[in-house]
C-alpha cells in the first residue's frame, strides 16, 4: 500500500512542508530509514538523525523549529508519536481487512456461529455454541471451549487457547500463545498433608478494547468471573490468578504476578515484575513501580517502590541515605578520635 504525504497530512490533520506528492510504502525508524519510508520524529535525543535521515516522509511536531535543512517532507501535527500510532492502526486495519474467508483445514462445531468479514485460519478449533462477532480474526491453531463468545473487530493470534464459557469483547486483541480460562490454583489441604482440587467453575470475561500481550495467562474465577476491565492493556508473560479484577485502562507491564481476588482499580500503573499478594484492594490511579512486591492494599494514586512496596518518596529519600552511609560513617569515626582526644586531654 502507499501513501503521499497529502494523504498522509489528510488522516492526520497535519500540514505539508515539502512535496506533498511525495509518496511511502512502509515505515521506518528516523536512524535507520530509507528512501519510500514515513517516519516520525518526538524524542529530542534523535534530532542529529532528522537532517540525514533518507526517510521520503517524516511526522514531527508542529512546534519544533529546524536547525538546518532537511531532504524529507514534513508532516507537522500536534502530537507526531500520537499521529505516528494512529497511521500505524489505520494501516494495521487496512491489511486485516485483506483476510477474511475460512481456511481449511479447520474444525467447526455445527452448534458455532460466526458473523460477516470473519476470517478464521487453517488448523483452529471451534467448539460447540462459540459465537464469533462481525470481523473478527481467528489466526492458526487458536482453540476456542464450548460456550466462548468472540464480540466484533477482535484479533486472536495465533496458538491462543480459550477455555469453555469466557467472554471476549469487541475489539480486543490477544496475542500468541496466552490462555484464557486455566483453572484458577485452588487446593484444599487435607488432614493428611495432600491437596484436594476445587473445582473452578466460573469464567473469565475480556471487555471491550483490551489487548493482552503474548504468553501471559488469565485464570478462570472459581464462581463468577475473573475480569479485565474496558481499556486495560496487559504485557507478555503476565499471570493473572483467579477472581482478580484489573480496572479500567489499567496498564501491567510483562513478568508481573497478580495473586487470587485482588481487586486493581482504574488507571492503575504496573511495572514489569512485580508481585502483588491476593485479596487486597488498588486504589484508582495507583503506581507501582518495577519489582515491587505489594502486600496490603494501596490507597488511590499511591506510588510505591520495593520490596515490601513503600512509598515511592520514602523509598527514594532512604536510598539516598543508605548511599551516604561510607561518608557518615567516617564522620563518626572522626567525631570518636576527637572525643577520645577531648577526654585524654581531660584527665591530664
Amino acid at each position: 500500500m502507499t501513501f503521499t504525504a497529502a494523504q498522509i497530512a489528510m488522516l492526520t490533520n497535519g500540514k505539508i512542508e515539502g512535496d506533498a506528492n511525495a509518496s511511502v510504502s512502509s515505515f521506518g525508524k528516523i536512524e535507520e530509514a530509507v528512501a519510500g519510508q514515513l517516519s516520525f520524529f518526538a524524542n529530542p535525543k534523535y534530532e542529529e538523525f532528522l537532517y540525514s535521515t533518507n526517510a521520503s516522509v517524516i511526522i514531527i511536531n508542529e512546534s519544533f523549529e529546524l536547525k538546518q535543512p532537511i531532504k524529507a517532507t514534513l508532516v507537522r501535527v500536534a502530537d507526531a508519536y500520537s499521529a505516528f500510532a494512529a497511521l500505524l492502526t489505520k494501516y494495521q486495519e487496512l491489511q486485516q481487512l485483506q483476510l477474511s474467508g475460512v481456511q481449511e483445514p479447520v474444525y467447526i462445531s455445527k452448534s458455532a456461529t460466526y458473523g460477516k468479514n470473519v476470517f478464521i485460519a487453517a488448523f483452529s478449533y471451534l467448539s460447540d455454541n462459540v459465537t464469533i462477532g462481525d470481523g473478527t480474526k481467528i489466526y492458526p491453531n487458536v482453540f476456542l471451549g464450548n460456550n466462548v463468545k468472540v464480540g466484533n473487530n477482535s484479533i486472536i493470534h495465533a496458538g491462543v487457547k480459550i477455555y469453555n464459557d469466557c467472554v471476549i469483547g469487541n475489539n480486543v486483541i490477544i496475542h500468541a500463545g496466552t490462555i484464557i480460562g486455566s483453572d484458577g490454583f485452588g487446593f484444599a489441604p487435607q488432614a493428611d498433608g495432600s491437596f484436594k482440587k476445587v473445582p473452578q467453575i466460573g469464567n473469565v470475561v475480556l471487555e471491550d478494547n483490551v489487548e493482552i500481550g503474548a504468553n501471559t495467562t488469565i485464570d478462570r474465577a472459581t464462581m463468577g468471573s475473573t475480569i479485565i476491565k474496558a481499556g486495560a492493556k496487559l504485557d507478555n508473560l503476565i499471570q493473572i490468578a483467579h477472581n482478580v479484577e484489573v480496572g479500567n485502562s489499567t496498564v501491567i507491564a510483562a513478568q508481573t504476578g497478580i495473586s487470587g481476588s485482588t481487586k486493581i482499580g482504574k488507571g492503575v500503573m504496573i511495572g514489569g515484575q512485580a508481585g502483588v499478594v491476593g485479596h487486597i484492594t488498588i486504589g484508582d490511579g495507583a503506581k507501582i513501580n518495577a519489582q515491587s512486591g505489594v502486600s496490603k492494599a494501596l490507597e488511590a494514586g499511591k506510588a510505591v517502590t520495593g520490596s515490601p512496596a513503600q512509598d515511592f518518596t520514602a523509598s527514594l529519600r532512604s536510598q539516598a541515605m543508605i548511599r551516604k552511609l561510607p561518608e557518615l560513617e567516617k564522620r563518626v569515626k572522626e567525631l570518636e578520635a576527637i572525643i577520645k582526644q577531648l577526654l585524654a586531654e581531660k584527665v591530664q
